[in-house]
């Protein structure tokens, strides 16, 4: 994989930085085996697994120079594609310049439907439009570097904030390979932990929805206990009996758990936030 990447960029001047998320295999130390023959490379060895979105974040607050290009370690996002983004940011003055996927060979139809599906919906809710099939290939200027800098969150949804940030993007298409080695630690758990963290920070459409269900439900059931008073005192019929209570207890229980977990969701966020905690903590970097 390094191989590849190295082959692209044989002839520019940059540096290349390996973030390390406190890997337990054997991947440092094939890293410092590569640095060891290549200079322009930089490794950045984190104290422990702290997330993709955390180990982003440290490699984008370390680098300099005019531009940064974010590069998966799978290579389903080709590396060949380096020259292409380049030549888009210089031609035409970009600020990002991002990969967007025309297929995704190698995944099951149900990751594409909940990636479809995700994307339909936080576009709908969210008031930042977040370009469809994108992921973290793509290149940042240094105006639209510092501007993520300054977004210290700790809850990260990166494919949000750099649409949140603005600027002038354009799009890359390509048609996304599989993984080049290995198996993806990203089951559906993991994937539906990142969605909330998308849907929660970038929409308060689930707590305006929560607060419309217990707005419908109390005036339905204020209008049905009118209709039972009514059908009590003039008709002379019995209250409905118990099936129907049962019911309707089950049916406002589990309203009120949905609710008090979309709530959760949101105290979480806030609880995090409060403790000011580093986004990170860096082991050692191998410079030199």
């Amino acid at each position: 994989n390094c191989r590849r990447v190295n082959n692209v960029l044989f002839l520019t001047k940059i540096t290349i930085v390996y973030v390390n998320d406190g890997s337990s295999d054997s991947t440092l130390s094939s890293l410092i085996a590569l640095k060891n023959n290549d200079p322009r490379v930089v490794i950045i060895n984190l104290s422990r697994n702290f997330g993709k979105e955390a180990a982003m974040t440290a490699g984008l607050d370390y680098v300099g120079g005019d531009a940064v290009i974010i590069l998966d370690a799978d290579l389903q996002d080709p590396p060949e594609l380096i020259p292409d983004l380049i030549k888009i940011w210089v031609e035409q003055n970009a600020d990002v310049v991002y990969g967007q996927r025309t297929s995704r060979l190698g995944e099951t139809w149900l990751k594409k439907f909940s990636a479809a599906s995700f994307y339909r919906v936080i576009n709908r809710i969210s008031r930042v439009d977040i370009p469809v099939n994108t992921g973290d290939f793509r290149l940042i200027n240094r105006r639209a570097m510092d501007a993520l800098k300054e977004l210290r969150e700790k809850h990260r949804f990166m494919k949000g904030l750099f649409a949140w940030i603005g600027y002038k993007q354009i799009a890359l298409q390509y048609q996304r390979q599989p993984r080049a080695a290995g198996r993806t630690h990203w089951d559906y758990l993991k994937l539906w932990n990142l969605s909330l963290e998308g849907i929660t920070g970038f929409s308060m459409v689930p707590l305006r929805i929560a607060t419309l269900f217990g707005i419908f439900i109390s005036l339905g059931a204020f209008i049905y206990g009118l209709w039972i008073l009514f059908t009590t005192l003039f008709g002379g019929s019995d209250v409905p009996g118990y099936p129907s209570l049962m019911v309707m207890i089950t049916f406002l229980s589990g309203i009120q758990l949905m609710t008090i977990g979309i709530l959760g969701e949101y105290i979480g966020r806030i609880f995090n936030e409060t403790k000011k905690r580093p986004l990170y903590l860096i082991e050692k970097i191998y410079k030199e």
